[in-house]
């Protein structure tokens, strides 16, 4: 699927009509894991970067589904409606997703089968930090972090008065109907982003049974009644959601504001009554202070408050309510070299009133606050870079007294957390990255104060006050090269953690639901796997470009007392695509393969192997003072049962069946 926003206003990420495929590019500047503007060939910690024609190409429904066949990254896949990123197997409150760098201050991180508060239609680009991303990001980045960057407070001038695009487009898999648009332009010293979506589908069409041929043997439906088949029930969904944008913008900075919305209906694939109505409001402020000192080279701050809320209706009754009002901010000063030193201190605080109440709430209401301090160092000892700093945490998390949950409580945590990494760049076009990470995470208050159903999970969840900071210790080292014939990455890491908390199975179930009760605890675990992304440059010219891709992922995650996997695993991946790109007209045909999971945790079952195979193909051609765009894609094109090891739900909802998006864009 292609992406609307993406490629929007000349001003922005390049001129480029969206096309079938880009190679992977090394000297691309990324924001987020350091505070400097850095490549990712100068980076000591593995980043991926979606934007233009590879966003374009791999924009689904979903944040997660976008991500997830990214090297390391992979989905939580609650159907189509409701999908977060998991990075070398961690999920949850271990990744931090962001928005313009600030948290999105939403439900999906504590209950992960709700939707991202976010829509991949409004996105410009991703960057993916894979591994502890925690010195700048808090403690609950200790898997990585996803940052999806949309404009919508201009950082520079816009000199045209009007800049923008609209797209139209049409999916088969699930008879969806979408539209969206952005528009930007500046006049003297401001700039203004308007934007807009909206997007309605049916129950996704599914390969075969919505139920896995396991499940329906163990577990078979009562006499007379029929197994869903050919559609994936209650997987229908209606959102909508737009954002308004001022920067006022000097020689020396920029300030600015933005309100945004964001709305959506949908099913809930494993309850099939179950309905889900969230509504976000946010309200974001962003600004930076170039050079105010000769000591100071820049003061950089952002502030986003959100008022989240989704209600969960049982047919037409309204049940349970989620609310989840905070803030996030942060303030960062870079200061000017000092000797062969460069780098930023910084404080961050956030807040988090979170509730849940009706029949099906599993925990009290709760407060956190969290108070950080942090500080990032960047040596250039060239062709040796050494980056490394520390972050220190301040948690308070508070429950209210309720009669179902007991009495009130609360829990102070102080982590801190320090990384150091090294990029020896030993020759021109190549290097060889080293990182180190130590962190503390102290537990959520999910982790703590849970006990209750969670039924779209299908578990009944039980916190723990007791639990303790979760520590790890992580290794990453890559090999890069970002010029020739080839060009990519290949990579290793070791995660190491003692007192991992988890959520794991009892072998009881709950009298009252007849879910399986689950317990968070603290193990000892590992995780470690391979990485790797590599380009061969087959033609490369100003007029015709072909470039064959390579790209592949391990992960081995296990109970180090027990030496039994961790649940939800993904298994090894590889696969690969052709692209072709010649004046407007793009192709490109990829197919990625996922072998069978058979190392699987107590109470978990294995998953068979398959087969993605996808198309594309787009034609750019100008009109007027406009450039239209015409694309196709299709997916799923083998028509393969494909289910999700990582999901819960993965023997209850395979992903889609075979389908195509087809649309237009038109910018101007």
């Amino acid at each position: 699927m292609l992406a609307a926003l993406t490629l929007n206003a000349a001003h922005a990420e390049g001129t480029n009509a969206p096309t079938a495929g880009e190679p992977h590019v090394m000297d691309r500047t990324v924001i987020t894991g350091t505070p400097l503007s850095r490549t990712l060939f100068e980076l000591a910690t593995p980043v991926s970067v979606l934007s233009d024609q590879e966003l374009a190409i791999r924009t689904q429904s979903t944040l997660g589904e976008t991500v997830a066949a990214l090297p390391g990254v992979s989905s939580t896949y609650y159907g189509p409606n409701a999908s977060r990123p998991v990075i070398r197997g961690l999920d949850g409150d271990h990744i931090r997703v962001l928005e313009n760098g600030i948290g999105l201050i939403d439900a999906s991180a504590t209950s992960v089968d709700h939707a991202v508060s976010s829509d991949p239609l409004t996105i410009r680009r991703v960057e993916v930090v894979r591994g502890p991303a925690t010195l700048l990001y808090g403690s609950s980045a200790v898997g990585g972090a996803v940052n999806v960057i949309n404009n919508r407070i201009p950082d520079e001038r816009i000199t045209s008065s009007v800049t923008g695009a609209i797209e139209g487009r049409y999916g088969s898999a699930d008879n969806s109907t979408s539209g969206s648009g952005i528009i930007e332009g500046g006049a003297g010293n401001f700039a203004y982003h308007l934007d807009g979506f909206t997007r309605s589908t049916s129950d996704l069409s599914i390969p075969g049974f919505a139920r896995s041929e396991r499940l329906r043997a163990s577990d078979p439906l009562p006499p007379g009644t029929m197994e869903a088949r050919d559609f994936l029930p209650n997987s229908a969904s209606q959102s909508d959601g737009g954002a308004a944008g001022l920067s006022y913008i000097w020689d020396k900075g920029h300030v600015g504001a933005s309100v945004s919305g964001f709305n959506t209906a949908y099913g809930t694939v494993a309850e099939p009554d179950v309905t889900i109505r969230l509504h976000q409001r946010r309200v974001d402020v962003a600004g930076e202070i170039d050079a105010p000192s000769e000591s100071i080279n820049a003061i950089k701050f952002k502030l986003g408050l959100s008022d989240y809320r989704h209600t969960e209706y049982e047919g037409p009754d309204p049940g349970t309510v989620f609310n989840n009002r905070g803030y996030d901010g942060r303030v960062e000063l870079l200061h000017a070299q000092l000797g062969r030193f460069e780098g930023a201190v910084g404080f961050q605080s956030q807040r988090s009133d979170f509730s849940a109440l009706g029949e099906e709430a599993f925990l009290p209401p709760t407060s956190t606050l969290v108070n950080s301090a942090f500080v990032f160092e960047e040596v250039n000892f060239d062709p040796v870079r050494l980056q490394f700093g520390g972050r220190f945490d301040y948690q308070t998390v508070d429950a209210d007294a309720d009669p179902a949950f007991g009495p009130a409580a609360s829990h102070n945590f102080a982590t801190g957390s320090g990384s150091a990494g090294i990029v020896y760049t030993f020759h021109e076009h190549y290097a060889a990255a080293l990182s180190v990470a130590y962190t503390q995470r102290a537990p959520n208050y999910q982790e703590l104060y849970a006990d209750g159903p969670h039924l779209a999970t299908d578990a009944f969840e039980v916190g723990d006050r007791r639990l303790g900071i979760e520590e790890s210790l992580g290794l990453d080292f890559s090999l890069r090269r970002k010029e020739g014939r080839i060009t990519g990455s290949i990579g290793a890491f070791y995660n190491r953690f003692e007192r991992f908390i988890a959520l794991v199975p009892t072998g009881v179930n709950d009298p009252n639901f007849q879910v399986p009760i689950y317990d968070y605890t603290g193990v000892p675990a590992e995780f470690y796997g391979t990485e790797a992304e590599l380009v061969l440059h087959l033609v490369d010219t100003a007029q015709r470009k072909v470039h064959l891709d390579v790209r592949t992922d391990w992960l081995e995650a296990r109970n180090r007392a027990t030496g039994e996997p961790l649940p939800r695993i993904s298994p090894l991946r590889y696969g690969g695509g052709v692209s072709y790109d010649e004046g407007g007209f793009g192709a490109r045909l990829e197919a990625l393969r996922y072998e069978p999971q058979s190392q699987v945790a107590a109470g978990e079952t294995p998953s068979a192997g398959y087969t993605q195979l996808n198309a594309s193909v787009s034609y750019s051609t100008p009109v007027g003072h406009t450039t239209l765009t015409l694309f196709l894609r299709g997916t799923n094109l083998l028509n393969q049962e494909e289910r999700n090891q990582v999901s819960f739900l993965k023997d209850l909802a395979p992903l889609p069946g075979r389908g195509a998006v087809a649309g237009a864009q038109l910018r101007f």
